[in-house]
């Protein structure tokens, strides 16, 4: 019965997730109980995510590091400076921008790869933009977050950089481990089990996010709802952004700009949340909490967009 119930979680991945996020808001001891749990809920589906990647997918990439480290390069660097230029003249709430800033410096997060194979795109550059990106983040995020942009958060250069590093690494190094020591064929045979989990763990950590936003949002229903439509566009816009750059500076074939605008929108802001802890004012967190929905809405809603222009290719 729980390997069944498990499998259905892994059938219905984005109504699962969708709903967790409107069970936080719903139930608000409820969030409240998870929030310690925070850490795992994120880490854990990250760690699933790398155990369960097919590592061979670099290859046809890993030949080209000409064309995937500037990929790479535009995701963490170019983008968070784009859109903090952009963001600068307007009369947004200071904590509203540093955390749009930090959502263009994140990494793509990992469901980025099942999205591009359930739409039938390039889930090969998916793979390795998202790992890449995922490894380098602990390098590139504090020093924009903190010097280059002067998003001004009561936590060192080093400590961010540390907090950053520790967490990416534990996934990396928890997935290595989990893959050298698994019997053969382990992972393949459990593949629906881990990939059920993901997604309870996933679940949670969208529940867990929601502690405290609908007290906020009764309080302050403005600024919620202003942060909820300013995650829809910056999603949406980056998007945009990242399948023009594909196409136009990159030369990618519609496919391959598609997935490269997904990695572009869909931006791990909980890796950014869970790494500055308390150290980030409550209106920044609001928008993290609230930029969950984008992520898991817009796929679903955008699918047949998505098709119709990779099938002009």
């Amino acid at each position: 019965m729980l390997i069944r119930a498990i499998d259905f979680m892994g059938r219905h991945a984005t109504k699962f997730l969708f709903g967790g996020v409107l069970v936080g808001l719903a139930v608000p001891p409820l969030a409240s109980l998870l929030r310690p749990g925070l850490v795992v809920f994120l880490l854990l589906p990250l760690t699933l995510a790398l155990m369960r990647l097919d590592w061979r997918a670099f290859h046809a990439y890993a030949k080209r590091p000409l064309l995937t480290l500037p990929l790479v390069a535009f995701l963490l660097l170019a983008c968070p400076l784009l859109v903090y230029a952009a963001l600068t003249p307007l009369p947004l709430p200071r904590p509203l921008m540093e955390a749009i800033v930090l959502m263009a410096a994140a990494p793509p997060i990992t469901g980025t790869v099942a999205i591009s194979l359930i739409l039938g795109l390039d889930a090969a550059l998916a793979v390795i933009v998202m790992v890449i990106a995922t490894a380098l983040v602990p390098f590139t995020l504090p020093p924009l977050a903190l010097s280059l942009l002067g998003i001004e958060i009561e936590m060192s250069l080093v400590e961010f950089m540390a907090r950053l590093a520790f967490m990416v690494g534990f996934a990396f190094g928890g997935a290595l481990l989990v893959r050298w020591r698994a019997p053969p064929g382990w992972l393949q045979q459990n593949s629906r089990l881990i990939d059920g989990a993901s997604v309870l763990a996933l679940v949670l950590f969208a529940i867990a996010i929601m502690d405290g936003v609908t007290a906020k949002l009764l309080a302050q229903p403005g600024y919620v709802i202003l942060a909820t439509a300013s995650a829809f566009i910056a999603n949406l816009v980056l998007q945009v952004i990242g399948y023009f750059v594909g196409r136009g500076i990159f030369r990618l074939g519609r496919p391959a700009a598609l997935t490269f605008g997904i990695l572009t929108g869909n931006c791990n802001m909980g890796l950014v949340m869970v790494s500055l802890a308390d150290r980030a004012v409550f209106d920044m967190v609001i928008f993290f909490a609230m930029g969950q929905l984008p992520m898991y809405m817009l796929p679903g809603l955008l699918q047949p967009l998505y098709r119709r222009i990779a099938a002009r290719s």
